[in-house]
């Protein structure tokens, strides 16, 4: 499992953002970080929106901290930009459609009883520029959401 003071582990996979393009961790870390990877297990539901919508509501500071915001999970990149449209998202959201990048971080999970296997937990890393985790939160309870507060202050102590 991907942890704070690790390697973030490289990936390239689809961005929807309006359209879809290819997205490089390592390429985008050289002008855009730090970079949160904000995981989730699925678009559409209904802790998931929230925790999207509540990114979008600080993205302000955010971009004030010159930090990037990336939503990851499993959905394909055409109901991700679905998703971005109908909550009014101006942040990419990466497709793990093949759950390599889910793999990596080392945090898949099952929802057993709805025959669903292997989508994110709902997990926050913040990538700095050096490709280091500089801050780590995972859950193991998809109902809990990070705590906003933690994570733009891990961004800050990267200023």
């Amino acid at each position: 499992m991907a942890a704070t003071g690790d390697a973030a582990p490289d990936f390239t996979a689809p961005l929807a953002n309006g359209d879809i393009e290819e997205f490089s961790l390592s390429d985008r870390l050289e002008t855009e970080s730090p970079i949160v990877l904000a995981f989730f297990p699925g678009a559409f539901t209904s802790v998931c929106t929230t925790e999207m919508c509540a990114f979008q509501d600080r993205l302000a500071a955010f971009n004030d901290l010159e930090a990037t915001v990336y939503g990851v999970s499993r959905d394909s990149p055409f109901t991700l930009n679905e998703f971005r449209e109908q909550n009014g998202l101006e942040f990419g959201l990466i497709s793990d459609y093949n759950r390599e990048i889910t793999d990596e971080y080392g945090i898949p999970m099952d929802f057993a009883d709805l025959g669903v296997y292997g989508v994110a937990k709902r997990s926050v890393f913040v990538v700095d520029g050096d490709g280091q985790i500089a801050y780590s939160w995972i859950s193991d309870d998809p109902g809990v959401e990070p705590d906003y507060d933690d994570v733009e202050a891990a961004v800050e102590n990267l200023s």
